[in-house]
């Protein structure tokens, strides 16, 4: 089974993929960066604030393919600036206080939107 995850509450698709994809055991989610779901924009204040809304919007798309947070195995985190890498894992770890995933961060060339970070992750379903 392959189920189209969609919520509201998160950003819609900026393209031909879907916000994540659930299976009988795993719901994988496209990469959210820190764009208000209401307003369309990257919200201000600098790595921090836009970490804290990704995560925001990964939850809501966690939350409507029926999990969270305690439930992610693995999260990968792209940043436009590996020197954010510590501002960025002051809030990030806010949201795994016990047993976090396997975690992998990366700096890339660009982030849509000249956004400052990325975060895509694997969860359990339920």
């Amino acid at each position: 089974m392959r189920k189209v995850i969609y919520t509201e509450k998160a950003p819609q698709a900026a393209g031909p993929y879907s916000q994540a994809i659930g299976t009988e055991s795993f719901v994988f989610t496209a990469g959210q960066v820190g764009m208000d779901p209401v307003s369309g924009q990257l919200v201000d204040g600098g790595i921090q604030a836009q970490t804290r809304q990704v995560m925001k919007n990964l939850s809501a798309v966690l939350e409507e393919a029926g999990t969270k947070f305690s439930r992610v195995v693995k999260a990968t985190v792209f940043l436009a600036d590996i020197n954010n890498f510590s501002a960025m894992n002051e809030v990030y770890a806010t949201y795994f206080p016990t047993d976090p995933p396997a975690r992998s961060a990366f700096q890339v060339a660009a982030l849509p939107l000249n956004a400052m970070v990325e975060i895509e992750m694997v969860a359990l379903k339920g």
